[in-house]
């Protein structure tokens, strides 16, 4: 070959390989977008053009905490079943809570989407993350320790931290204060919630502050959604340790250690205290094992969060909606204040009978659900039928509470705030209550509802009773909101008087 001949031939192929280096990635890209828009087995299912065919859009949501602002806005353009993303389905309907989270006999579980559900530092699984085979020994390992009796027996801690919010809060409404509620109900079932676990509080009421390790947890929560939405994008899982701030990275060990430090103490104690401990030390599965001290390590630290930040988010919205509607406020005032003759009536079996009350957390449930987001499952190997259709292996698959919550086919008016629609009122009979499922549902249903229906009921039972709020001028459209797993919760600032009886 002449030289100007090789010469020739080595600068093409130079430049055909580099254009292959660096058009290869967007070749690949575009095969993919066409594979997923005509050849996925998915095609069928409705959906923008533009979430079928990339996981931009669902991405984008997620980081800028408007995922399920996202969601419902293509469930009312599309109906019950959506694509939000090429390998992903959205559901607000309510049969589809079984087909997900229900027992089926001879139908695999549906597996919890890894990405969501994060396996803790020590690489030990929490009730939260395990895998179903695993689930069944740490559910009934830890059932003692969320029963009837356990709850009753639990009623005096509680009442010790709620006393302290009321005294605290009586303190500020003497002096013409306005507080923020979202911090001191945050403060209170943290301290509660940390009171059962760990036997001693965070001490953040007797503070009027967050405790570090408590911080630590909000910091946590938002950082998932980046992970969660790296795992979406080939490669830049690998790219986080580069990008992500060190602290960062460091602040889950952190919690972890924390958490290990006080689990260590607690069970440095000989104590027959009414905690969670107490009972899950007591407790054996049936081949005579006990919980070991990782899986009681990586369960505190998941219970810290689902039984005390969502309990307060709870209590922040229903009090924030009960404040921008007063006559619903005016009733449960009344309720509350003529059953009790004295606060000291108020305790765990008194407050069953306040209806209203009750109607008022269902309601807050659903138009403020703590958890606003879908609750993933990957569908299991050989595919799976939810509503009636066929669902192809490894699709992941979610019910969205909040566009299910705030559909109009699910619920009347389904923007208001109305608790009678859960006190059997004619014209809501068309509500599909079944679609209401905050805790969850199945074999996997959150462990703690009991506990946080009696938290919930107890601490706003003895807020009506003792004030009279009035929302701040700076916290009346506190409820526009994002969200990341949970909302992001700004101050909800009242005016508290000291109720005259």
């Amino acid at each position: 070959m002449l030289p100007e001949t090789y010469e020739l031939v080595h600068n093409n192929l130079g430049t055909a390989l580099l254009g292959l280096a660096l058009g290869g990635p967007i070749v690949l890209g575009l095969l993919v977008v066409i594979y997923n828009l005509y050849m996925s087995p998915l095609r069928a299912y409705p959906g923008p053009t533009l979430s079928a065919a990339t996981a931009i859009p669902y991405i984008r949501a997620l980081i800028t905490g408007r995922i399920s602002y996202y969601c419902i806005e293509l469930h009312e353009k599309y109906g019950d079943v959506v694509r939000i993303s090429p390998a992903e389905l959205s559901y607000a309907s309510s049969d589809a809570w079984k087909d997900i989270h229900g027992p089926r006999p001879g139908h695999t579980p549906l597996p919890k989407d890894g990405r969501f559900y994060r396996t803790p530092t020590n690489g030990i699984h929490s009730i939260i993350s395990i895998s179903h085979d695993q689930h069944g020994r740490m559910r009934r390992l830890l059932s003692h320790a969320f029963s009837e009796k356990a709850l009753r027996d639990q009623e005096p801690l509680m009442r010790v931290h709620i006393d302290m919010l009321i005294q605290k809060l009586r303190d500020r409404a003497k002096m013409g204060e306005v507080v923020d509620m979202v911090s001191w109900y945050n403060w209170t079932t943290f301290d509660l919630i940390g009171d059962l676990s760990f036997g001693e509080p965070f001490d953040c009421l007797k503070e009027a502050s967050y405790h570090p390790w408590v911080a630590i947890i909000f910091a946590n929560i938002k950082m998932s959604c980046f992970l969660a939405a790296a795992e979406r994008i080939p490669g830049a899982t690998s790219l986080l340790r580069y990008l992500v701030p060190k602290s960062a990275q460091e602040s889950r060990k952190s919690h972890q250690d924390m958490t290990e430090e006080k689990v260590n103490k607690r069970l440095a104690r000989q104590t027959d205290r009414a905690d969670f401990i107490t009972p899950i030390l007591n407790s054996k599965d049936e081949e005579g094992r006990s919980m070991s001290t990782g899986e009681m390590m990586s369960t505190a630290n998941g219970l810290i969060t689902a039984g005390s930040e969502t309990t307060a988010t709870l209590l922040s919205g229903a009090t924030y909606h009960l404040l921008r509607n007063p006559d619903k406020m005016n009733k449960l005032m009344d309720e509350v204040r003529s059953t009790f003759k004295s606060e000291d009536e108020i305790n765990l079996i008194s407050v069953n009978s306040l209806r209203y009350m009750l109607a008022v957390l269902d309601e807050s449930l659903r138009i403020y659900p703590p958890v606003p987001i879908g609750l993933p499952r990957v569908v299991p190997k050989g595919g799976e039928f939810i509503l009636g259709k066929f669902v192809p292996e490894g699709t992941t698959v979610s019910i969205n509470q909040w566009a299910t919550y705030h559909s109009a086919k699910n619920f009347l008016e389904p923007e208001s705030f109305i608790p009678e629609r859960f006190l059997g009122e004619p014209r809501f009979n068309s509500d599909n209550k079944k679609a209401l499922q905050p805790f969850s549902t199945g074999i996997r249903n959150c462990i703690g509802r009991n506990l946080a229906y009696a938290e919930m009921r107890l601490i706003l039972a003895r807020i009506i009773w003792n004030f009279d709020m009035e929302l701040s001028s700076d916290s009346q459209d506190w409820a526009n909101q994002e969200m990341y797993i949970l909302w992001d919760k700004g101050p909800l600032n009242v005016k508290l008087r000291l109720a005259i009886k």
